[in-house]
Parts: C-alpha cells; structure tokens; sequence
C-alpha cells in the first residue's frame, strides 16, 4: 500500500500543473499522483497528464473524464486512491519540500500501527498577488503539537482559523468508509470537504510546518469577489448541503468539535448575506431571507444562536440602512481575505 494518494484535480491547468506535480514528486517514492483531467479542451493540459505518467509510471496516474468540476474530479481521485491517507492538491498550488519531509515522517509510522491517525494538519500559506504579501496560517495556539491527540485537547479557533482543504490529510477509508462524496458542476465544495467528515475522526495529528501554499487574488479565481457575486447561487447550494449533512449538535459527540463547526456553518451564512446584499437587488434579499429560513426550519437551535452572533448580527439587520450598514461592515471588518472556497478566512481591519 501507498503511504499517501495526492489527487490533482486538472481543467484547463497547462500553465500551472507541471511546477504543482513536480513539488508532490519530492515527498518519495511510496506516494502515488492522480492528476484528473477533467474534461480539460481548451489546451494539453490532457497530454500533459499522459506525459507526467510515462514518464513515472507506477507512481504518476492520468485519468480522464467529462468535466464534472471540482467535487467530480476529487470524488474521481479518491475513488482511485490506493494510499493509506488522501490529500488534494489543487493544480495551480505546490506543496513545500521541507515541511512535507516531517509530515511524510509520519504516515509512513502509521503503516506500522493498528489504528492509524484519521486526520493530520498542516499550516498553509497563501500569497496576495495584488498586494505582494505572504501569510501564514497556523494552529499553534489550537492543536497539541508533534503528538496524536482528540477533540477534547483542542484549544480555541481564532475568528482566522479555519480547516481548509489545504490543511488537511484525511485518512482514505474513513472517507470512503462515511460516503463522503462532493456534489458536481459545484463550486465551494472544499467547504463540505473540511466540514462533513469531522464527526467521524477521532485521532488527529498536528505538525506545526508550513505544508501548503498557493496565491490568491487572480482574476480567474473563485475567490474573486466579482465571481463570487456571480456564483451565489452555488454558495447558496452548498451551504444547505452542510446544513443537511450534519445535524448540530446532535451528530458531533465532542462540544468542542461542535463549537467549531456551529462556527464554521455561522461563517458560510455571513459569507451569504454579505454577498447577497452587495448585489443588492429584490431578488438578492428574498435569496437571503431564504437561506435563513431553510436554517430555521431545519435547526431552529442553531439558526437562533448563529443569527444572534456577532459575525451575522451585523450583516443581516433589516431595511435599506441595515443593508447599508452590513455592507460597510464587510468593508471596514473585511471578512476574510477571502474566500477561495473559502480560502480565507482571516479577520482583518481596514485602515
């Protein structure tokens, strides 16, 4: 058995996917690659998938498929997965040589135990192409360090530390063993990526190393808060998604595990109200409404204690001066750095 799977989901990625697969190849020779092409027409990025695997065959795969988006291309990978542990990779980021030394160090212990760890962490690392910056986003103040722990040990999540995709190696059966599987032609799926399974992982492991990177702030990124206006309706979808997937508190055994994902979910829905009332229209306010609704009627518990946190309180006050208000709240407390499915999610004051 591999020690890890790394899926790479593909689309049109010609430019960037060589320098991503070239960073995962340095993590050794018991990892394997599953680059995904997912229905890639507009350059090669389809031979250069074939290419990557002639040349390291046995560790480099290429599967091809009609384009599904991103949950198709992941669910793609791990369905093929044959690692003990599953991480994705997107094919415009690249994973950090030394930092991957130390968590490769240990998933290949795991090989020797008989209940490896479920979930292991990493920090990421995301570069702001407008304004040339570098952040780090770590959990030090969160996790035990260097050691297998539960939720019971884990310390309190800054408003800026969030699990995303790029933090986490889950182990593969236990997502294939849950049924985890990421909805098509759908963007934001890493939310139910980092969301859904964590009822289900009872042993974590934190490695205070800067394992991932990648830049934000490209125009053709989703996080783009253009794009994301355009693409409401999909953050709308996905959000009810994890509203349905996981019934808080009942279904997360552990109250601390339950306080972050009341946060996370709390975090989605300002995420959509902000951004439905920047668009501002008729239509936009009655998609907002409805949102809330659908969280009401599906949790009225948590619907009460999320639309009277802070984080909503401010986004969501009625009339057109309330509008206004959340709006500049957005702006003057810029909710996250943002959101690339969501890649943010860092607090920060604006001067």
């Amino acid at each position: 058995m591999k020690t890890i799977s790394f899926a790479v989901p593909c689309y049109n990625s010609a430019d960037y996917m060589d320098a991503c697969i070239e960073s995962i190849l340095k993590c050794g020779d018991d990892i394997e690659i599953i680059i995904v092409d997912d229905g890639s027409t507009k350059d090669d990025t389809a031979a250069k998938a074939d290419a990557w695997q002639e040349r390291h065959p046995g560790l480099i795969r290429a599967i091809h498929k009609e384009n599904g988006g991103h949950g198709s291309a992941v669910n793609m990978g791990l369905a093929n997965a044959t690692g003990r542990y599953f991480k994705v990779v997107d094919s415009d980021d690249w994973l950090d040589e030394h930092a991957m030394a130390e968590i490769m160090v240990y998933l290949r212990r795991q090989a020797e135990l008989p209940h490896p760890t479920d979930l292991v962490i990493g920090n990421y690392v995301y570069e702001k192409v407008s304004e040339g910056s570098r952040t780090v986003m770590h959990y030090r103040n969160v996790f035990p360090e260097g050691r297998e722990f539960g939720w019971d040990e884990v310390g309190h999540f800054g408003q800026s530390q969030y699990l995303l995709m790029h933090s986490v190696v889950y182990r593969t059966e236990l997502l294939r063993d849950m049924g985890l599987e990421l909805p098509k032609h759908t963007f934001y799926v890493d939310n139910i990526f980092v969301y859904v399974p964590l009822p289900h992982v009872r042993t974590i492991y934190y490695r205070d190393v800067d394992m991932y990177r990648y830049y934000i702030g490209r125009e053709d990124q989703s996080v783009n808060e253009s794009v994301m206006k355009g693409r409401i309706d999909q953050q709308l979808r996905v959000t009810r998604l994890m509203i349905d997937a996981v019934q808080l508190p009942d279904a997360v055994p552990e109250k601390r595990l339950e306080r972050y994902m009341e946060n996370y979910l709390s975090m989605m829905m300002c995420i959509c109200s902000i951004f439905l009332r920047m668009i501002g229209t008729d239509e936009a306010e009655d998609k907002r409404e409805g949102i809330w609704d659908y969280l009401k009627e599906k949790n009225p518990d948590v619907y009460r204690r999320i639309r009277r946190s802070v984080l909503n309180m401010g986004t969501n006050l009625p009339t057109s001066f309330g509008r206004r208000i959340g709006i500049t709240g957005y702006q003057d407390i810029k909710i996250g750095d943002t959101i690339e499915g969501y890649k943010i999610v860092e607090v920060e004051r604006t001067e």
